[in-house]
């Protein structure tokens, strides 16, 4: 087994909310009328990398239900609206959180879903919950091979214009990230530049995809079943390009990342040019001043980018 790696802040902890007491009164107020009960307790979320309200509500003796909620200047509110109409739109047997309703008010766009009564997946993976974490993509990924969204960018595109940065280094447009000079990456980079620049090609596809399957975007619930969360940045491509981000974390875990590959048959070159652009995009962003979002994201970034790194070595001997 290989030697296990862990991010700094847990992916449960990388969260810096307002609070329930920071939004408008008027907002509250309006809040709890809709839910047609008192407020008895809110639960800040603990994972994800915006600053905008996500929360845990409780009514007294009613439902649970999870709450999002940002000013409508802020991009976040935007986000949050083009989630409630994908959501709502995924076929049933997808195991998602489905949207109750939304609203603006105070300006404030406000989201309210149904309440997971779960947690996010523990680094190092456990076994049975990437399992179920993979069961739950591989149903998802079938279901959505008609997309259920229309005007879904392309995978294709979103790599040749946003995740082709070993390219961009190749060529003297960018400097090597300072994360990158202890990894393999110096020693080589044309290779690197070369697996991104096919890779479009390879990951080309009609369905329909999550686009940010990650660890903190699952949840686990109390019977073992994983739900996938936050459906804000899908697209059109081979959903085994999915399969790789989630993956990542079950490398650094010290798990057989390939073996559970395995199952997508994705081509060798897709793989390396996955692995490749994944830490190309996240090691130049841990480059990256102060974030806008939580202090954590660089930690995220770094830690991301030098894991799949770390597995296209393996992969290629470096």
């Amino acid at each position: 087994m290989r030697p296990i790696s862990l991010p700094d802040v847990a992916y449960g902890a990388t969260a810096v909310r307002p609070q329930w007491s920071d939004l408008p009164k008027s907002l509250r107020k309006a809040i709890a009328a809709r839910l047609g009960a008192p407020i008895a307790a809110v639960q800040s979320a603990g994972g994800g990398f915006t600053r905008a309200f996500a929360a845990l509500i409780s009514t007294g003796g009613g439902p649970n239900f999870f709450l999002k909620a940002a000013p409508l200047r802020d991009p976040n509110s935007q986000w949050y609206a083009r989630e409630a109409a994908i959501t709502a739109a995924l076929p049933p047997e997808i195991d998602a959180a489905r949207p109750l309703w939304s609203m603006e008010e105070s300006g404030y766009f406000v989201l309210c879903l149904e309440a997971i009564d779960g947690h996010v997946p523990t680094l190092p993976w456990q076994p049975a919950e990437l399992d179920a974490t993979l069961q739950a993509w591989s149903t998802a990924a079938a279901a959505l091979t008609t997309p259920t969204t229309p005007g879904l960018p392309s995978l294709a595109e979103i790599i040749r214009s946003e995740m082709s940065w070993w390219s961009e280094i190749a060529a003297g447009r960018e400097p090597m990230p300072r994360t990158a000079h202890h990894t393999a990456a110096p020693a080589h980079l044309p290779e690197l530049a070369a697996l991104e620049q096919s890779l479009p090609a390879l990951v080309d596809g009609p369905g329909m995809m999550h686009g940010d399957l990650r660890i903190d975007n699952v949840l686990i619930d109390r019977s073992g079943r994983a739900r996938l969360c936050d459906w804000t940045w899908p697209c059109l491509g081979a959903p085994w390009f999915d399969t790789i981000t989630l993956l990542i974390s079950a490398f650094a875990s010290g798990l057989d990342a390939d073996a559970y590959l395995a199952p997508w048959n994705p081509p060798p070159e897709g793989v390396d040019g996955a692995l490749a652009a994944l830490s190309g995009y996240w090691l130049i962003r841990a480059d990256g001043g102060p974030s806008s979002a939580s202090p954590h994201s660089r930690q995220h970034q770094r830690f991301s980018g030098e894991q799949a790194l770390a597995w296209l070595s393996d992969r290629r001997g470096w």
